[in-house]
């Protein structure tokens, strides 16, 4: 049994709070709402963010930082991207030289185009880091439904203990040292979920999706291989698996924004109506940023962009893919030919 917290209250964080505490160990969730916490500790569940799943009486809560993160074996952050540098700040005095903190949100910082590991390894340096991703969508993780997720570290032993803590017979762990190309599917699926939507509130059928898919997963990869990482890890859960899920699922808050956005709602009354985090929102600035500083072209994560940012109508930004100049798919394949 280990100790564990989990920092952050959110849907992930609680689902997670479930499976840890099914495996047997001593769980905390911590929530900076005063509010929140007490209304999970009221009615065990999070009535607004994961109706339905219930928390054990035996799992805490609070709304004390330095009482979450104290002789605990793990830390698991899982507030949204945008806190997640403010939150490690915070932590950072409170964090144990070498104490395992390992991130379970999925995103790209705007400014320093940086990943979510990086950006707790800077804030929290004597912390060892890690990542847990994968096709996980919290409300079937929460109801114990079989789900697979990649724990990435920079040593082996640390994914593997990842691992240990967190895998059961419904919730199964790989792992992997490519962190980086697990935090970069992670983090710009969400915006080709944004794309998916759209295409879904235009009316859009099975072939718009299966393309925009398929050529996302090109993006994706081809700026994540610049940037250092795996084929193997784009080929994967945290790859192709994460996209295929979060362009599909009806628990997707990036396809639904992206829906009501193609039904002819702005970004700003997508959100409010989502109710949660729109995390590919976020990434999707850091994305072009990556893409030009690494010279990769980004055509439909552009147009994702376009009709966020500039109010291009999502029809034309579809117009615009259509109609780009004749490409062969794989043009290396004719220089073997």
């Amino acid at each position: 049994m280990a100790k564990v917290s989990i920092i952050g209250a959110g849907s992930w964080g609680t689902a997670l709070a479930v499976v840890l505490s099914n495996n047997g160990h001593e769980v905390t969730i911590w929530s900076a709402i005063e509010e929140e916490i007490q209304m999970l500790k009221e009615k065990r569940e999070h009535v607004m963010k994961l109706p339905g799943v219930r928390l054990a009486e035996d799992i805490q809560m609070t709304d004390n930082l330095a009482q979450a993160v104290a002789d605990r074996e793990l830390l698991v952050l899982a507030v949204p991207s945008v806190f997640t540098r403010n939150t490690a700040k915070s932590m950072s005095s409170l964090v144990a030289n070498q104490q395992l903190i390992v991130n379970v949100a999925k995103g790209i910082e705007e400014k320093t185009l940086m990943t979510l590991t990086d950006i707790i390894e800077e804030e929290i340096p004597q912390a060892r880091v890690a990542v847990l991703s994968g096709p996980s969508h919290a409300e079937e993780v929460g109801k114990g439904l079989p789900t697979t997720c990649v724990a990435g570290a920079k040593t082996r032993e640390a994914a593997e203990y990842v691992q240990n803590i967190f895998m059961n017979d419904v919730f199964r762990v790989y792992t992997s040292p490519d962190m980086i190309g697990i935090e970069l599917g992670g983090a710009l699926k969400n915006v080709i979920a944004l794309a998916a939507g759209m295409a879904d509130g235009l009316g859009y059928g099975d072939n718009t999706k299966a393309a925009l898919i398929t050529r996302g997963i090109t993006e994706i990869g081809r700026l994540a291989l610049a940037m250092g990482a795996k084929y193997e890890t784009l080929s994967g859960l945290t790859g192709i698996g994460d996209l295929i899920v979060t362009c599909a699922s009806i628990h997707s808050r990036n396809r639904k924004a992206g829906m009501l956005i193609g039904q002819g709602m702005t970004m700003e009354e997508a959100t409010k109506e989502v109710h949660m985090v729109v995390e590919g929102i976020y990434s999707a600035k850091a994305a072009i940023g990556l893409s030009e500083k690494y010279q990769v072209p980004m055509p439909i994560i552009e147009q994702v962009n376009q009709v966020l940012f500039y109010d291009k109508p999502v029809k034309d930004a579809v117009q615009e893919l259509m109609l780009r100049d004749k490409k062969a798919e794989h043009e290396e394949m004719w220089a073997l030919a």
